[in-house]
């Protein structure tokens, strides 16, 4: 069993598993006889490079040649399977690449084939190749002599210098997709006479990751430690890799967030000594497949490839996750992959990752990830301040503490001071809002006190400017029959929500750029306040008006109807104007006069003494 991998090498272009394309046009230049000076073959390792090589070199000299498929059966092909062909010359880069070595091999290029149609030359792993020996190699491959073609094999066709590459046909071979390498398996194990189950064949064809020879290598190692039938259980204990059981006890332990179950799991999970990398790669799969049920339900099975069994498991568990918490943990496996694999302490990696995964609803609300922020409470503008509504939902401020949606003042007395604290807290504001939006701190842009004598009154924001109601159904058009969303109170119906029912929908009824507006509900219209009229547009045309009127109509109830409005504001001023404004500010100048101050540059020096 051990020669698994030689045994079953394959001889004809035929027997090679995958690369049909590949296969069919060297196939089709051995029938042909049209054959180039020089073919590069690049791919990961294991997909058959080496062996399409041989093969090909095989039919260019088979004794029934020109020939699309070598006979395996005349003197050269027997020659060339035993590897004691004199023209087809194979070298091994990684211990052959010097200048030296190619020096000597351009020697043996002048000579002519001694018994073959063809002198072969293949040059495995040439990435190795020195700078120098490329260069040696140059001219030669751009024009060999006649019946002489060199075959370049490599897993890092990036190394090559472009002067190489552009003198060669590059084929790429592909990793072989699973459920074809779990069937060139099962036809090996059959002509072995080998009884297995399918599912043990499946877990060796994912731990290849589409590489033929080290799948072959692993099926090797499993029939040596099987008992004469290839089992999943031994399989899995012979290849270090974990059950089933295994990832529904994650699965469990994330869901209930029961973090006993979830060390208990790990520990097992470490003692074992199992593959970690592939741990997760299968913890990466299980979450995928989870998100594709829960999206799809059934109707996505056929593509998932799972057995009837294990995919109504796996569709039951999806049910206990909601969509954004699967594709959440989804990506964060995706992305700690690496980092435990690398890390001087995987363990603890692992077990941070899995931790996280338990406890991201408690982390970061799955309402925010990606979602909408919450609107600022009823009554106050962005930045906290009392604020009054108008017919269009406008804001507006009086007083000293009346700032415009940024959380900067824009009256002419505006202290530099307070603005870039605002600015702060503005900025903290819309952070915390995004990691919690259901407790979003309440800021005031309000200046410090001073003499009313002394610091003029700011000036009042301008109003909101309406929009035309965009949202109002159709005069004459059937109303939804769709009513609220199940469980709302219709004396309950709030922004936050529509927002958490606009979530709740799954992607159907995304509308972009809702949740960057602020929205308040009254009456059977429901006011939505834009950042600018670039954004009303945006909200109001095309394929998202007809979903927001369709999700307004749905939640609120049949003949509710939307408004879009907008905000003017005044343009941002440059650091140089409020450092201007700020020199003549009466608090500075009250400073000023406190501390006999007539020239600013004075402080700092003052400050140094």
């Amino acid at each position: 069993m051990a020669s698994l991998t030689a045994k079953y090498r394959p001889r004809r272009f035929a027997e090679v598993a995958g690369q049909d394309a590949v296969k069919a046009i060297l196939s089709r230049a051995s029938a042909t006889g049209k054959i180039a000076p020089a073919y590069m073959f690049s791919g990961t390792r294991g997909v058959g490079k080496t062996t399409v090589a041989r093969i090909f070199a095989k039919a260019l000299n088979c004794e029934h040649a020109p020939t699309a498929e070598p006979c395996n059966v005349c003197t050269m092909c027997r020659q060339a399977t035993q590897g004691t062909a004199v023209d087809i010359i194979e070298i091994d880069a990684a211990s052959h690449g010097g200048v030296n070595d190619v020096r000597a091999l351009k020697e043996d290029v002048g000579y002519a084939p001694l018994e073959g149609r063809y002198k072969v030359f293949i040059i495995d792993e040439a990435h190795m190749l020195s700078t120098a020996a490329f260069n040696a190699l140059l001219k030669t491959l751009e024009e060999p002599p006649s019946r002489v073609t060199f075959i370049l094999a490599s897993t890092e066709a990036h190394k090559f210098p472009a002067t190489i590459l552009s003198r060669c046909q590059h084929y790429v071979f592909k990793m072989l997709p699973q459920a074809d390498l779990a069937a060139h398996l099962e036809g090996i194990l059959t002509r072995e006479g080998v009884e297995y189950e399918p599912a043990a064949v499946r877990i060796i064809a994912r731990r290849g990751a589409g590489s033929v020879r080290d799948s072959i290598s692993l099926l090797g190692q499993a029939l040596a430690y099987s008992a004469g039938t290839l089992l999943e259980s031994e399989v899995r204990g012979c290849l270090g890799l974990a059950g089933q059981e295994v990832f529904f006890a994650l699965m469990e332990a994330i869901a209930s967030r029961d973090l006993p179950l979830l060390s208990r799991t790990l520990r097992q999970v470490l003692d074992q000594g199992l593959d970690l990398g592939f741990f997760l790669r299968e913890l990466s799969s299980c979450w995928r497949n989870m998100f594709l049920l829960r999206q799809a339900g059934e109707a996505i099975l056929p593509e998932l490839g799972l057995p009837a069994e294990e995919a109504a498991a796996w569709l039951a568990w999806s049910e206990r996750f909601t969509p954004a918490h699967i594709h959440a943990c989804w990506q964060m496996t995706l992305d700690g992959q690496q980092r435990v694999i690398k890390s001087l302490e995987p363990a603890q990696s692992l077990e941070l990752l899995l931790l996280n995964l338990a406890c991201l609803p408690d982390l970061l609300p799955l309402t925010a990830l990606g979602g909408p922020r919450t609107s600022p409470p009823s009554g106050t503008g962005a930045g906290g301040a009392t604020s009054g509504s108008g017919p269009s939902g406008s804001t507006s401020g009086s007083g000293p503490s009346g700032p415009t949606s940024t959380g900067l003042s824009t009256g002419p007395s505006t202290d530099l001071a307070t603005d870039l604290a605002t600015a702060s807290a503005t900025a903290s504001a819309t952070v915390l809002a995004t990691a919690a939006p259901t407790a979003a701190p309440t800021l005031s842009a309000t200046a410090p006190a001073t003499d009313s004598s002394v610091s003029p009154q700011p000036e009042a924001l301008p109003a909101a400017q309406p929009v035309a109601n965009v949202g109002q159904p159709d005069a004459g058009a059937p109303a939804a029959s769709v009513g609220p969303v199940a469980g709302a109170d219709a004396e309950t119906h709030s922004w936050e929500g529509f927002l958490a029912f606009v979530t709740s929908k799954n992607g159907s009824g995304m509308v972009t750029g809702l949740s960057q507006a602020r929205g308040e509900w009254g009456g059977a219209l429901l006011t939505l306040t834009c950042h600018n009229g670039t954004h009303c547009d945006l909200l109001g045309q095309g394929e998202n008006r007809a979903r927001l009127q369709r999700l307004v109509a749905e939640y609120f109830g049949p003949g509710a109807g939307f408004e879009l409005t907008f905000e003017e504001r005044e343009p941002v001023r440059s650091v140089s104007e409020v450092g201007r404004e700020l020199q003549t500010h009466p608090t500075v100048l009250r400073v000023r006069e406190a501390f006999e101050v007539t020239n600013p540059a004075q402080v700092s020096l003052r400050e140094r003494h």
